[in-house]
C-alpha cells in the first residue's frame, strides 16, 4: 500500500507563485489526467450517475466502501427506477450479471466492528453473494489494524469511470438538492423517513480512473489473496461510461489522489490526507470553504489559526451536521469539535471563521436540519478536494481514505473551482448560483451568507458551547478517535491529549477494568447454575460415565460433530483431557482430531471450491495459497501456524483435492505439538480446579510457557523465512536489472 516515499515527512516550502501545491510522495500518492471530471452533489445525482455507467459496463465493476446495502436505493432524483431494472443495488447487479455473462462485480466491504452491526445489513454476503448470480462477488475487508476502519467510497466502472468521495451505497444515505422536509422517497427499508442528508461525490474518467482501479486492485489484493487480471484494451467503439446527464466541472485536469493508511503488519502509514490539508491551509489566502461530518484535529485547528494570524484577509466558512446524535459520536467528536473551536477562539481568531448548518424548510411547519455527510474543501479559488476523509484524528493515520483535489492551473479551471463553491453555497442559502457569485466577488463569502439570509433555506451558526467539567471522556475518545491504529500496547496506555496533557486514569483503575470481567466471570462460575453445567469434575464424570464404557466414544462421537459446525478444536482437547486425564485424554483427543479432519476433508472435496468460495468469500484464496503446495510438510506448517479455523483448512485441502496421505499425515504432525501440551494443560486445568496442589499449578505455568515458547518460537521462525525469501528475491529482482541494463547497453535485450 505505501511507496518509498510515503515515509517522506519533511516540511514543504511555500509554493511560489504558479508552482504546484500538489507533490507526490507528499500530499498526493500520483497525479492523474482526468479527460472529465465533475462533482456530484448528494446522493441522488451520484446514484443516479452511477446507475447509468454501470447500465453501459462491460467487464467489470468495483466498489469499495465502509457500507455497501444490497438495499440501497440506486435511483436519481426522481427517485424512482424507470429502465425496467430493479431500483435496489443487489436485484440491480444481479440483473446487470444476468444480462452480461462476462461482466465481473467485485464488492469490497470493510469487515466493520460490531459497534455498527445495528447500522448495517445483517449478513451482507447472503444478500449480495448468495442472492446474486457467481460474477458478483463480494468479500470482507480486515486489512486494516486494530480500530481502524477502511473509509474509502470508491466505485469504478471497467477501469475508464471512477467515482470517489463521501458516500457510501448504503441506506439513508439518498436524497436531492432540495433537500424538502418531507420526501416521500426518503425512507428507509423500513419505510421510515431519514432527516435531509447532504453528501458529495467526484466522477472523472481517463487516466485518474485507472489510477483509482489500480488503488480498488490493490486493496482487493491484499484481502481476498488474488490479483484480479488487467482491464483489456478498451475499444475505440465501446460506449462512452460518461452519463449524459452530467456535464463535467473540468476538462482535462491533473487529478492528485491522495491516501491516508495506518500502520499494519510492519508497513508504515500512509498521512497524504493531512499533508493535503496542512498545505491547503497553509497555502489559502482569501478564502476557505469547508464542509465536514467531524471537526476534532487540534493540529489542523492550530495550523488554521496560524494561517489565520498570518492573512487578516482570510475568511472561513465551515459547515458540518448541527449536533452527533449517537451517544459515542456526542461523547467524542462532539467535544472534539468544542476543542477545535476553542483553539481558534484562544488564538483570536475566531470571528474569521463560522461554524454553521444548513437548515431547509424554515418557512415550513416541519423544518430540518440538514444532515452534513460531506467531505470538500475548497482554497480560495485554486483548490478544490473531495474526498471521504474527516477533518478528526483517525482520518489523518489510522483509517484508509482516499480524497481527490484539482489544482487550477489556467483561468479556466479557476472559474470552475468558483462556480462548484457557488452552487454548494446557492443550494444551502436557496438561491441561485449567479446570485452568490455577484455577493461573493463583490466582498467574499461572508458577504454572500449574510445578503442572502432570511430565505426558507438557511446557513445557521452552530452553537456547542463550552466542554464543562468531566463532560468529554478522553480514554473512550483516544479509541473513537485514535491518531493512530491501535495496538495492544496502546489500549493500558496513559492516552493523553494531542497537546501533551495527561487525561488517563489511574494506573490502577485501568488495571481494574481490564480485571473486573474476569473477576465477574468467577463470580458467575461459583454463584450461578453455571458452575454446576460446567464444573470440570461435573464435565468429567457425565463423560466417563455416560452410558458406562461408551464414555470415549461419546467424546469422539463429539469431534465429529462439533467438528461439522466449526466448534473450536482447542477447546475438545482440553475439555477430553479434563475428562479423561492425561494419556488417555492424550489418545482420545489425538484420534478424535484426526477423525474430525478426515471427515471435514471428505465434506470439502465433495463440495468443491465453487461452494466453499460461496460460502467464505474471496478471502478463501488466503486458505488455498496457504496449502496450494502438495505435501506432507505444507500441511504440517499450516497446523503449526494456522491461518483459519481447524474446520475451514480441512474444508479446502478437500475441496483442493490434496493427496490424502500428505493431508492426514500432515495433520498429525501439525497437530502433535499443540496436542500434546493442550492435552497436559486440560489434565492440570482439572486438578487444580477439583484439588489443587503446588505441584500442579507449577505444572500448569510451565505448560503455558511451553506453549507460548512453541508460539513464538514457530512465529518468528517463520517470520525469519519470510525476511530470507524476501532478501532473496529481492537480491535476485536486482542482479536481472542490471543484467538487463547491461544487455541493454550491448545492443539490445536477447528475443
Amino acid at each position: 500500500m505505501a511507496d518509498p516515499s510515503d515515509t517522506l515527512l519533511s516540511p514543504p516550502a511555500p509554493p511560489q507563485d504558479g508552482a504546484s501545491l500538489l507533490r507526490p510522495g507528499r500530499n498526493v500518492w500520483r497525479i492523474a489526467q482526468a479527460r472529465r471530471a465533475a462533482v456530484l452533489v448528494d446522493g441522488a445525482t451520484y446514484y443516479g450517475a452511477l446507475r447509468e455507467a454501470m447500465k453501459r459496463a462491460r467487464d467489470t465493476i468495483l466498489v469499495a466502501g465502509w457500507d455497501i446495502d444490497s438495499r440501497t436505493p440506486l435511483v436519481g432524483p426522481e427517485g424512482e427506477a424507470k429502465d425496467g431494472l430493479p431500483a435496489q443495488l443487489g436485484p440491480f447487479l444481479a440483473a446487470l450479471a444476468a444480462r452480461r455473462p462476462n461482466l465481473r462485480v467485485k464488492l469490497l466491504l470493510w469487515d466493520y466492528s460490531m459497534l455498527y452491526a445495528l447500522e448495517r445489513e445483517l449478513l451482507p454476503a447472503l444478500r449480495l453473494q448468495w442472492n446474486t448470480p457467481p460474477q458478483v462477488e463480494l468479500c470482507l475487508d480486515d486489512e486494516v489494524a486494530f480500530g481502524a476502519s477502511h473509509h474509502q467510497k470508491i466505485a469504478i466502472v471497467d477501469d475508464a469511470l471512477a467515482f470517489s468521495g463521501g458516500l457510501d451505497l448504503t441506506i439513508r444515505r439518498w436524497d436531492t438538492p432540495e433537500h424538502r422536509p418531507e420526501n416521500p422517497h426518503r425512507v428507509d427499508p423500513g419505510d421510515v423517513s431519514y432527516p435531509p442528508f447532504h453528501d458529495i461525490q467526484m466522477m472523472v474518467d481517463g487516466e485518474a480512473a485507472t489510477a483509482l482501479a489500480a488503488l480498488f486492485r490493490d486493496r482487493w489484493s491484499r484481502a481476498a489473496c488474488e490479483d484480479l487480471p488487467p482491464p483489456a484494451p478498451r475499444p475505440a467503439t465501446a460506449p462512452d461510461l460518461w452519463p449524459r446527464h452530467v456535464a463535467p466541472d473540468f476538462r482535462d485536469a491533473p487529478i492528485g489522489i491522495a491516501r491516508t493508511h495506518g500502520s499494519f503488519q510492519g508497513e508504515p502509514e500512509v498521512r497524504e490526507v493531512e499533508r493535503l490539508f496542512e498545505d491547503m491551509i497553509g497555502g489559502a489566502e482569501h478564502s476557505l470553504y469547508i464542509e465536514n461530518q467531524f471537526l476534532t484535529h487540534l493540529g489542523l485547528a492550530r495550523r488554521l489559526a496560524a494561517r489565520l494570524a498570518e492573512r487578516p484577509g482570510l475568511e472561513v466558512v465551515i459547515l458540518g451536521p448541527r449536533t452527533h446524535h449517537t451517544w459515542l459520536e456526542h461523547r467524542t467528536m462532539l467535544a472534539g469539535r468544542i476543542r477545535f473551536m476553542e483553539v481558534l477562539r484562544q488564538a483570536g481568531v475566531a470571528e474569521r471563521v463560522r461554524l454553521l448548518c444548513p437548515q431547509a424548510g424554515l418557512r415550513h411547519p416541519q423544518a430540518a436540519d440538514i444532515m452534513v455527510h460531506a467531505k470538500l474543501m475548497i482554497a480560495d479559488d485554486r483548490l478544490l478536494r473531495v474526498g471521504s476523509a474527516n477533518l478528526c484524528n483517525r482520518s489523518m493515520g489510522t483509517d484508509s481514505e482516499c480524497d481527490l483535489v484539482v489544482e487550477a492551473r489556467d483561468t479556466a479551471t479557476r472559474q470552475a473551482i468558483a462556480a462548484v463553491q457557488d452552487r454548494l453555497l446557492a443550494e444551502h442559502l436557496g438561491a441561485s448560483p449567479a446570485q452568490v457569485a455577484a455577493l461573493r466577488q463583490g466582498g467574499g463569502l461572508f458577504r454572500a451568507i449574510d445578503g442572502l439570509a432570511g430565505r426558507a433555506r438557511q446557513l445557521r451558526p452552530i452553537e456547542d458551547g463550552r466542554l464543562e467539567e468531566g463532560e468529554g471522556l478522553p480514554q473512550i475518545e483516544a479509541v473513537a478517535d485514535p491518531a493512530r491504529a491501535l495496538g495492544t500496547t496502546t489500549l493500558l496506555a496513559d492516552f493523553t491529549a494531542e497537546d501533551g496533557t495527561p487525561h488517563g486514569l489511574p494506573l490502577w483503575l485501568r488495571v481494574l477494568l481490564v480485571v473486573a470481567p474476569v473477576a465477574l466471570l468467577g463470580l458467575a462460575w461459583h454463584s450461578t447454575p453455571l458452575s454446576a453445567l460446567l464444573h470440570p469434575g461435573t464435565f468429567s464424570a457425565s463423560l466417563q460415565n455416560a452410558s458406562g464404557p461408551l464414555g470415549p466414544l461419546l467424546a469422539l462421537g463429539l469431534f465429529m460433530v462439533l467438528g461439522l459446525v466449526a466448534f473450536p478444536v482447542n477447546v475438545l482437547i482440553l475439555a477430553t483431557a479434563a475428562a479423561f486425564g492425561l494419556w488417555p485424554g492424550l489418545l482420545y483427543a489425538g484420534a478424535g482430531a484426526l477423525i474430525s479432519a478426515f471427515l471435514t476433508y471428505l465434506l470439502g472435496r465433495r463440495a468443491g471450491t465453487g461452494l466453499l468460495r460461496k460460502l467464505a468469500g474471496p478471502r478463501i484464496n488466503r486458505i488455498s495459497r496457504a496449502i496450494s503446495r502438495n505435501g506432507i510438510l505444507a500441511v504440517t506448517m499450516v497446523r503449526l501456524m494456522p491461518v483459519a479455523p481447524f474446520t475451514l483448512v480441512n474444508l479446502v485441502a478437500g475441496a483442493m483435492r490434496i493427496p490424502l496421505f500428505d493431508y492426514m499425515a500432515g495433520t498429525a504432525l501439525g497437530l502433535a505439538p499443540g496436542l500434546v501440551l493442550m492435552t497436559a494443560l486440560g489434565d492440570r486445568l482439572l486438578r487444580i480446579l477439583t484439588d489443587p496442589s503446588a505441584g500442579d499449578m507449577l505444572g500448569f505455568a510451565l505448560v503455558l510457557v511451553a506453549w507460548g515458547g512453541l508460539s513464538y518460537g514457530l512465529q518468528s521462525l517463520v517470520s525469519w523465512f519470510r525476511r530470507r525469501a524476501a532478501r532473496h528475491a529481492a537480491r535476485r529482482e536486482a542482479e536481472q536489472g542490471a543484467e538487463e541494463g547491461a544487455q541493454e547497453e550491448e545492443g539490445g535485450l536477447p528475443a
